[in-house]
């Protein structure tokens, strides 16, 4: 079958590799549709990051490169191993990538997500959604019901939005603001509007602020190189700031005005992955007694993400902006969303 390998920085070839066979406890899945996910790029440009390198494999996959990329995907499965219940053959589903070690302090708390031997199927191991068949165990695989499969391979990075989105304790009736319309960004406030939060995002970008208005997920957009925002956000708010915001584009400035939007005794959730370390302005934590939070994948969430979707309160569609052939996934996949990166949202790879 043909599979997306990583090999190294800048190594990533289209192979024609064995097909994975069934285990007790597992289904094999044939991918229908993988999203290309921010981490995929950093691996393609700087990695082995999460991927193990050669020659010091995973403590759980026990692979190293190279290996399968792809942890955003959706599917129907063909085959059902022995011990499986809830799950047939011809279910559409979702895949929830990850290995845990279920012994770990985190593990036996119930905080699987925060494994300290965790590693994702698609970068640790395990196969991947950017090849033909991939073979998971049933406990991650989540069926979606008539969800369509282009929009479910979005399911994954809607799960990380949901996950950061219940970190902040936000409810319906809140104002949130998200600096950064990537699609994390997007997706976040999309979560947020569908539990009834007024969301106001800040952003730069023409097509990403489009974006953010086309799709429905903003009530407000502000571009800070054009308007004041805290100004701003203290008209929309009649003077209090927003209840709680949300950094999704791991840029110091935005941080900064982030702290800057927010209410006294407000909730500031870091989504994003940082390069580099930030500095935080403690004096505006201190004095206005803000609770900043870390979030990191996601833990149970993808049910209720499934249910959000499945229910119509969020429409994956106008995220959807390029579907492209396994074979393509450099070319028209990867240049793009690192050189050209403010013309896409999510591509969706069909292996």
């Amino acid at each position: 079958m043909k599979a997306a390998r990583f090999y190294g920085q800048k190594d990533v070839r289209i192979e024609n590799i064995e097909e994975p066979s069934i285990r007790r406890g597992t289904v094999k899945i044939a991918v229908a549709w993988c999203g290309i996910c921010g981490t995929d790029l950093h691996e393609y440009l700087e990695g082995p990051i999460f991927i193990s390198a050669p020659g010091h494999p995973h403590s759980l996959s026990h692979e190293s490169a190279p290996v399968t990329l792809g942890h955003e995907f959706s599917g129907t499965i063909e085959e059902v191993g022995e011990g499986i219940t809830g799950l047939a053959v011809g279910d559409n589903v979702v895949v929830e990538p990850y290995f845990v070690c279920d012994e770990c302090p985190p593990c036996k708390a119930g905080n699987y997500h925060l494994c300290e031997k965790m590693g994702f199927i698609g970068l640790a191991g395990g196969g991947g959604g950017l090849s033909e068949k991939v073979v998971v165990d049933q406990r991650w695989v989540h069926p979606i019901g008539d969800i369509p499969l282009d929009e479910a391979a979005l399911i994954e990075p809607l799960s990380v939005a949901h996950h950061a989105v219940i970190r902040s304790g936000a409810k319906a009736g809140d104002v949130a603001i998200v600096g950064g319309a990537g699609p994390i960004g997007l997706l976040t406030a999309a979560i947020l509007k569908g539990i009834g939060v007024t969301t106001i995002i800040s952003e730069l970008s023409a097509a990403r602020k489009a974006k953010a208005l086309s799709s429905g997920v903003a009530d407000y957009v502000i571009d800070p190189t054009v308007e004041d925002l805290k100004a701003r956000v203290l008209e929309i708010t009649g003077g209090i700031g927003t209840d709680v915001a949300f950094e999704c584009a791991g840029v110091n400035a935005v941080l900064d005005a982030m702290l800057d939007a927010l209410r006294p005794a407000g909730v500031l959730v870091n989504v994003s992955i940082w390069g580099h370390p930030a500095t935080v302005d403690m004096q505006k934590i201190v004095l206005k007694e803000i609770d900043l939070r870390g979030t990191i994948a996601y833990v149970r969430d993808h049910e209720e993400t499934v249910a959000l979707v499945e229910s119509g309160k969020i429409d994956l569609k106008p995220f959807i902006t390029g579907r492209i052939a396994l074979d393509d996934l450099v070319s028209q996949g990867f240049d793009t969303l690192i050189n050209h990166n403010d013309t896409a949202v999510k591509i969706i790879v069909h292996p």
